[in-house]
């Protein structure tokens, strides 16, 4: 580690609460916290103390006591950032926890910025920068499987998945240039097939990590979720049902509805990015044609669509339109079916919208009997939403998930150059066109971890970072 100046900040919440702690970290943070504090049984600096030790006494500016605190001191390198850290725990008052905030700076600490400690944490090699984006990730996890998932990372998976598969690309390439080296001791005869199947593994590896992206963006982000219907079938009242208040305005006058309404809600364990559309119809109103576009855009971009049929009325034009509109996503999108006003008298039944809409069977497309107005069949939505997305239950003992998308364009450019290995390999290139094509792959993977990436692009990810972070 290379001597660094002290840093300070406020490292809870800023509003008024139990206890406050504000952090110090850097090579002075020890010394400056014993020019401001007093311990109250006159016990021995805190540069004396052993470090993980815990003091109680007083912050003071000069004669002037500020407040009674707890102090802990850590020292480097056994610590978040590796550097000597000192966290004061104070009374939770926004007004004194600035006071010894400013105390400690007036003694020799500046502020820090944005995620700095972090920052120190991986400059001085405590974590890697994919558990530095963790830490953010865990900040703002929005439902517990988005936390597990981040926690995994901030423990090391992805980490640990792309050095194990750096180490083989790098093994590979160091007996290249070796054998070229030293031709007449290394030779690299056959050595094209076995290059070819390690290639094939890291590819795979690497595929199986692009291919939890989209479940990893659902986990982090949430179900893009789209209600789907004709004017007047009930969306509004389903959304208010899901959201558990008055949020869309519930009328008997069709067309109510003319944007998009947005909403992210905790449906059970899943979080879904909820938008209630316009009512899909023809119409000669210009403002309701703009939402019935929007509602097909909107459509466009699910994850899943929940088409909410009103099954006290007949099917009619406006429900096969939107049915020819299902038939084209259903291969990209996830639909649930949702007969809905089970409160009133039924007209339409399952067996006479299966034989509408032939593709359900196709499509194993679930069907559910629901009353939006009185919030019934909630449950029976909540439990195929989460058997749909996350098959019941989601565990993260073996599998990574990728959720951040600069990790996701990282490996599509380590595949691009692993697949350019195995054309120069059908080709019968000579081995140091492998080595070129091999290192690419290695530098675009490296980005992930951090140990391949520039200055302004570090500097980028911990301004995202919160003040004491």
């Amino acid at each position: 580690m290379s001597k660094t100046d002290t840093i300070a900040a406020i490292a809870t919440g800023m509003s008024s609460g139990g206890i406050s702690i504000i952090r110090i970290s850097g090579d002075e943070a020890i010394k400056i916290a014993d020019s401001v504090y007093r311990s109250k049984n006159g016990k021995k600096k805190l540069i004396e103390q052993a470090s993980h030790t815990v003091h109680y006494g007083y912050i003071c500016d000069g004669e002037l006591i500020v407040d009674e605190v707890i102090v802990v001191i850590m020292k480097g390198p056994h610590s978040y950032t590796r550097e000597d850290v000192v966290e004061i725990n104070c009374h939770g008052g926004m007004l004194v926890t600035r006071k010894i905030l400013e105390t400690v700076m007036k003694y020799g600490a500046r502020m820090a910025e944005p995620g700095e400690f972090t920052k120190r944490a991986f400059l001085n090699g405590r974590i890697d920068l994919s558990q530095a984006e963790a830490v953010i990730d865990v900040i703002n996890a929005k439902n517990q499987y988005a936390l597990e998932s981040s926690l995994q990372q901030l423990k090391g998976s992805v980490k640990d998945t792309i050095k194990k598969i750096r180490e083989s690309i790098l093994h590979d390439t160091a007996f290249i240039e070796a054998a070229l080296d030293d031709p007449e001791h290394i030779s690299v005869e056959g050595f094209s097939e076995t290059l070819l199947q390690r290639v094939n593994g890291n590819i795979k590896e690497l595929q199986d990590l692009l291919q939890s992206a989209d479940n990893g963006r659902i986990l982090k982000e949430g179900v893009k979720t789209v209600i789907l219907g004709k004017p007047n079938a009930g969306k509004s009242s389903l959304l208010n049902a899901l959201l558990g208040e008055e949020r869309a305005i519930v009328t008997d006058v069709e067309g109510t509805t003319r944007d998009t309404l947005e909403e992210t809600i905790q449906f059970g364990p899943v979080m879904l990015q909820l938008m209630d559309t316009a009512g899909i119809r023809e119409t000669q109103d210009v403002v309701e044609q703009i939402g019935v576009q929007k509602a097909r855009n909107s459509a466009n971009q699910a994850d899943l669509l929940l088409y909410l049929v009103d099954a006290s009325r007949p099917l009619d034009d406006n429900d096969t339109q939107i049915m020819e509109f299902l038939k084209e996503k259903m291969d990209q999108s996830k639909v649930i079916i949702l007969l809905n006003k089970q409160d009133l008298k039924q007209v339409v039944t399952k067996d006479a919208l299966a034989e509408k809409l032939e593709v359900i069977t196709k499509h194993s497309c679930k069907m559910i009997p629901i009353s939006a107005k009185n919030e019934k069949g909630m449950e029976l939505l909540e439990t195929e939403v989460k058997n749909m997305f996350y098959q019941g239950n989601v565990t993260f003992n073996d599998q990574v998930f990728i959720t951040n998308l600069r990790h996701k364009e990282a490996i599509i450019e380590g595949l691009e150059s692993l697949e350019q290995v195995k054309e120069s390999i059908a080709c019968h290139m000579p081995e140091d066109f492998y080595s070129i094509d091999l290192m690419q792959a290695y530098e675009s993977l490296g980005r992930i971890i951090g140990e391949s990436v520039e200055e302004d692009l570090v500097n980028k990810i911990f301004k995202e970072f919160c003040m004491g972070k």
